[in-house]
C-alpha cells in the first residue's frame, strides 16, 4: 500500500510539472507518459495477463482500453493525454481507498487471529520442551506460564491464575481458574503458572474451531454478493458491446469516429463496475470483521443478511435468560428457625450431586460441621431420609411428605419447593429457583430497540416458574412445561405463523440441548458457547460469552451491514445510470466519467469503513 501512495503522489507531481511547463509535439508524448506509467504499469499488466488466460472483461481492462483509447486521440489531435492520465491516477486512488478499507477490516479479524497458539510447553524427563500443539495428545500435562496463550483445552491439575478471554467473548472481564477448572485455548494466562491435562487434541480445541470458523466465512456468500457477482459478468460484456457500438454505428450515420470513439471511451469508464464489485463484498467482510472482534462470530454474510431480517426472537429459558444455576430464594419456616431449617435441609443433602442439593449445601455454609449425618434412604422422585443428630429427618417434595405423613403447605413462590419434615412433624419448606442474568431484563428491551417485533420465551419448566421469569424480563408471549420434542413443535408454529416471506425468526439457546431448534430456524444463535463445541457446529451465529445483551448488538451489526450495501448499490448505479446517458448523448467528458467511476469508488469504499466504527 505504501508503494502505491508513493507512485501516486509521484505521477501527481509530475503531473502538475507537466501542466506548468506544457510541453509541446512529440515530447509532450513522451513526457506524459512517464506519469501515465508510473502509476499504471501494474493495472496495464493485470489487463494483459487477464487476455492471455481468457477472462478480459474486467476493471483492469476497461480502464487499459479507455485509457489507451485516449492516448490515441490525443496523438490524433483530437484529445488531451491529460484526461488518459487523470483517469489512470485517480482509479489508483480509488484502490489505494480499497486496500485501505480491507486493511482495516483485515485487522480485526487479525486481532481475533490472535488466539491462534505458538506452541505448548510439554513437561518431558529433559524438562519443559516447546513443541507444535499439533503433535501434542490427548492427555498430556502442559504448561502455562503468564503472558502465553493457552495452546490446547483442559483441565487444571495444579496452579491458579487469572485468564484473559478478550480475544474470544470481546469483553476485557477476567475470568479466575484454579485446579479443576476448565481452560480453553485462545485465552491468555495473566499471572500465576498453569500446568493443564489436555482433554482434546489442538485440531478440535476452542481456538480452532474458532478460527476455522472465521476463515471459511467469506464463502457463504448473501443474495446480495450473489447478485452483485453475477450482475458483473453479464453487465461488463453489454457494456464493451455498448460502447463499441457507440463508436462505429452513429459514425457510419453522422460522420466524425474521433467524437464518437471519445464518447464510446467515456462510456467505458464510466460503465466499470468496481464500486460494486469492491464496496458490497467490502461491507461484509467489515462487518463480519467487527462483530468477531467483539465476540458475536457470524458464519457467512448470508446469516449477516438474514439477521438483518428478524422480526422474531425465540428463546430458551435456562442457560439463556437464566444462569442455569438453582439458588435458594426463599426460606418459610412453620414455627421453626429458618436458618435450622436450612441446616437440616443441607445436611440430609450432604452427598448429592443433583442441582438442587448443591444449591442447599452452599446456602448454608457451615455445611461440614460436627453434626452426625448418616443417610438412611434416597427415594427416586421424592427426596431423602437422613438421621441427623438422631432424628430423622425428611427433605424432598409433596409425595414424600404424603408418605411419611406430614401435614405439608403449599407455596404461592415459583421455583423448586423442598419440604422439610423432622419425623411426620412438617417444619417449613424452601424455594429454589433459577437465576436470572442480571442484564436480562435490559437486554429484552434493547432487542425491542433494535427492531425486533416480539420476543417468545420456550421453557421446560412449570408456567408458574416461566409466567415469573417471563415477567420479570418483560417477555409477554411465552410456552412452558415443553419437552425438546415440544420445543420443535411450538417452534415450527412460530415459524407458519410469520406475517411475512421476508420476516426471519432466529432461535436463541445454549447449542446443546437445542440444536434441533437452532438448525430449524432461518437464523440459530447459540449464547455462551464459549467452549461448548456443540454450539459452534450447531449455530449460525456464536455468541461467545453468555451476555444476552449481544444478540440485539448482533442484529443491529446485521442491520447497519445491510443498509450500507443497499446505500451502496442505489449510490453506484443511479449515478453510473445518469452519467452514462449524459455522456451517449455528449454532455459528460472525461472528468464526469471519472467521478461516475473512481469517484463513486472510493465514496463507496469509504461508505463501508463505516462498519468498521461501532454503532
Amino acid at each position: 500500500m505504501k508503494k502505491k501512495l508513493i507512485r501516486i503522489i509521484v505521477a501527481a507531481v509530475l503531473m502538475i510539472i507537466l501542466q506548468l511547463i506544457n510541453p509541446e509535439g512529440t515530447a509532450r508524448f513522451f513526457l506524459y507518459m512517464i506519469p501515465y506509467l508510473v502509476v499504471g504499469y501494474d493495472l496495464l499488466i493485470e489487463a494483459a495477463e487477464g487476455i492471455k488466460e481468457f477472462r478480459p472483461l474486467d476493471e483492469n481492462f476497461l480502464m487499459a482500453v479507455a485509457t489507451i483509447g485516449a492516448i490515441c486521440l490525443a496523438l490524433s489531435g483530437n484529445g488531451d493525454y491529460t484526461e488518459a492520465v487523470a483517469v489512470m491516477l485517480f482509479f489508483q486512488v480509488g484502490e489505494l481507498f480499497e486496500h485501505y478499507a480491507v486493511h482495516r477490516s483485515r485487522q480485526n479479524i487479525s486481532d481475533l487471529m490472535d488466539i491462534r497458539p505458538d506452541f505448548a510447553n510439554v513437561e518431558t524427563v529433559n524438562g519443559i520442551e516447546k513443541v507444535d500443539p499439533n503433535e501434542v495428545e490427548v492427555g498430556t500435562e502442559i504448561i502455562i506460564k503468564p503472558g502465553e496463550k493457552i495452546p490446547i483445552d483442559g483441565v487444571v491439575v495444579s496452579g491458579q491464575s487469572t485468564l484473559d478471554t478478550i480475544a474470544l467473548t470481546g469483553e476485557s472481564l477476567p475470568r479466575d481458574v484454579s485446579v479443576g477448572s476448565e481452560v480453553i485455548s485462545g485465552c491468555v494466562n495473566i499471572s500465576g503458572v498453569l500446568k493443564v491435562r489436555t482433554t482434546k487434541i489442538f485440531g478440535e480445541s476452542t481456538a480452532s474451531k474458532i478460527l476455522d470458523l472465521v476463515e471459511n466465512a467469506s464463502s457463504r456468500k448473501a443474495k446480495s454478493e450473489e447478485f452483485i457477482r453475477k450482475f458483473a459478468k453479464v453487465y461488463t460484456p453489454i457494456v464493451v458491446a455498448g460502447a463499441v457500438a457507440l463508436a462505429i454505428i452513429p459514425s457510419l450515420i453522422f460522420g466524425d469516429f474521433a467524437t464518437w470513439l471519445y464518447r464510446a471511451l467515456i462510456f467505458l469508464v464510466i460503465s466499470c463496475p468496481c464500486a460494486l464489485v469492491i464496496s458490497i463484498p467490502l461491507t461484509f467482510f467489515a462487518g463480519i470483521g467487527g462483530a468477531g472482534h467483539e465476540g458475536i462470530l457470524i458464519k457467512g454474510s448470508n446469516f449477516m443478511e438474514t439477521l438483518a431480517n428478524v422480526s422474531t426472537v425465540v428463546m430458551d429459558k435456562t442457560g439463556t435468560l437464566t444462569q442455569g444455576v438453582f439458588d435458594v430464594s426463599d426460606v418459610h419456616a412453620e414455627n421453626f428457625d429458618a436458618e435450622k431449617l436450612i441446616h437440616l435441609a443441607a445436611h440430609a443433602e450432604r452427598f448429592s450431586t443433583h442441582p438442587i442439593g448443591i444449591s442447599l449445601r452452599e446456602a448454608y455454609a457451615d455445611e461440614n460441621d460436627d453434626c452426625e449425618v448418616e443417610i438412611l434412604e434416597e427415594i427416586a422422585g421424592q427426596g431423602v431420609r437422613a438421621k441427623i443428630n438422631g432424628e430423622i429427618v425428611n427433605v424432598g417434595n409433596e409425595k414424600l411428605m404424603d408418605a411419611v405423613g406430614a401435614a405439608w403447605k403449599p407455596c404461592t413462590k415459583a421455583g423448586t419447593i423442598i419440604h422439610v419434615a423432622i419425623g411426620e412433624n412438617y417444619v417449613g419448606h424452601v424455594v429454589i429457583s433459577d437465576v436470572i442474568k442480571p442484564n436480562a431484563k435490559k437486554s429484552i428491551a434493547e432487542m425491542y430497540d433494535a427492531g425486533i417485533g416480539e420476543v417468545i420465551m420456550l421453557t421446560g419448566d412449570s408456567e408458574k416458574v416461566a409466567a415469573q421469569v417471563a415477567a420479570e424480563i418483560g417477555i409477554k408471549n411465552f410456552r412452558s412445561e415443553l419437552l425438546p420434542a415440544d420445543k420443535v413443535n411450538e417452534f415450527e408454529k412460530i415459524l407458519y405463523s410469520r406475517d411475512a416471506d421476508d420476516a426471519k425468526v432466529a432461535f436463541v439457546g445454549d447449542g446443546i440441548n437445542d440444536a434441533p431448534v437452532l438448525s430449524r430456524a432461518d437464523v440459530g444463535i447459540a449464547m455462551g458457547a464459549l467452549g461448548a463445541d456443540a454450539a459452534i457446529e450447531a449455530a449460525d451465529v456464536v455468541l461467545m460469552d453468555d451476555d444476552p445483551k449481544k444478540i440485539s448488538r448482533a442484529v443491529r451489526i446485521a442491520k447497519k451491514c445491510m443498509a450500507i450495501v443497499k446505500e451502496n448499490i442505489y449510490l453506484a448505479i443511479g449515478v453510473k445510470v445518469l452519467v452514462l446517458i449524459l455522456g451517449a448523448i455528449g454532455f459528460a467528458g472525461m472528468w464526469f466519467a471519472i467521478f461516475a467511476d473512481v469517484g463513486v469508488m472510493v465514496l463507496t469504499v469509504m461508505n463501508s469503513i463505516r462498519m468498521l466504527y461501532s454503532i
